[in-house]
């Protein structure tokens, strides 16, 4: 099949009775293994030198993630994000080495105290999609005491912190993704942030199908309701493709609802660290393998990395290091 066999309109009812009675679309579902705050001492299994985000990315793929979204730390200072791209070059090309098609994502989300120039590191280690925040955010987060025998030791803190994000900024990481063949997946907290979406369109910057990532639940961005969700959907440009993320608790119904709605989801250890109330999640793999058992109980196919490259329009070609 082609990109635009996966292409439908989302919003249009009689076409998504028509998709559900053909069968939807196989679903892509990509894994945040780590992300770019929280460590160990926020939850044990939590992976966070190269090798362990190795190990936990085969894991996931072997239980049907198509997709790794990939926050490399700094080995200096474990509980941070890195802003080297030979650290996002380690990690990438030992996660190629034990999953040959895997489509790698890195983040330019980066990490609270980082610049834009920062942030941009990631996109120099020749991954496939980069994520790319369309706007500014602001969070408080509380992060519990990192105490010996782990590795950069801390106590307790509370980040306060504004991440800047300007239409210029913006620009220039689309740009310089578009040059060296990267393709944004685009990253909206709020209703809002489609001014910006429309303006990369506008510029040239962004080639469909979009790949656009909802994220619900996290602080200023939208509520994680089944309600908002719909709402975002609604002003989708055509030629997109939605995924959706929930932080917490709020990780398995809007990844269940975007089932449900033709889309497709992001799970892992970045956004929840719980498999349910009061307890831990053992693995990213274990995220993968529960949203995957429930979409194939919802008739959903769980995509191939070959698949997910197709709907993506991105090369069948896997990156190499």
């Amino acid at each position: 099949m082609k990109t635009e066999d996966y292409i439908w309109d989302y919003r249009n009812t009689y076409e998504w009775m028509r998709m559900v009675r053909k069968g939807l679309p196989p679903l892509i579902i990509s894994c945040a293994i780590t992300g770019g705050v929280q460590g160990k001492e926020a939850n044990e299994n939590l992976p966070e030198t190269p090798e362990e985000q190795a190990e936990q990315t085969y894991e996931a793929y072997q239980a049907g993630a198509s997709i790794v979204h990939v926050h490399a730390r700094n080995p200096e200072v474990w509980w941070m994000t890195s802003s080297n791209p030979e650290d996002y070059i380690r990690v990438n090309s030992l996660i190629r080495s034990k999953c040959p098609d895997i489509i790698i994502n890195n983040t330019t989300g980066g990490g609270p105290e980082m610049t834009t120039e920062q942030r941009m590191a990631s996109i120099y280690a020749n991954p496939e999609l980069c994520s790319l925040n369309l706007g500014p955010f602001v969070l408080k987060v509380p992060l519990a005491e990192r105490a010996e025998p782990l590795p950069s030791p801390r106590p307790a803190m509370v980040y306060d912190r504004c991440i800047p994000n300007s239409y210029a900024d913006i620009s220039l990481y689309a740009k310089t993704m578009k040059e060296k063949g990267i393709k944004p997946e685009m990253e909206l907290y709020h209703p809002g942030q489609y001014w910006v979406m429309f303006d990369l369109i506008q510029q040239g910057l962004v080639d469909p199908p979009y790949d656009v990532q909802f994220v619900m639940g996290f602080q200023t961005s939208s509520y994680p309701t089944p309600k908002n969700l719909l709402g975002l959907i609604d002003e989708l440009p055509p030629q997109s493709i939605f995924f959706a993320i929930g932080v917490g608790h709020f990780q398995l119904p809007m990844t269940v609802m975007a089932i449900l709605l033709g889309g497709h989801v992001r799970v892992g250890m970045e956004d929840n660290l719980y498999y349910q109330r009061g307890q831990k999640v053992k693995s990213n793999a274990e995220l993968v393998a529960r949203i995957a058992r429930i979409a194939r109980e919802m008739n959903r196919e769980i995509a191939t990395p070959q698949q997910a490259r197709e709907m993506l329009g991105i090369s069948q070609e896997p990156s190499q290091y």
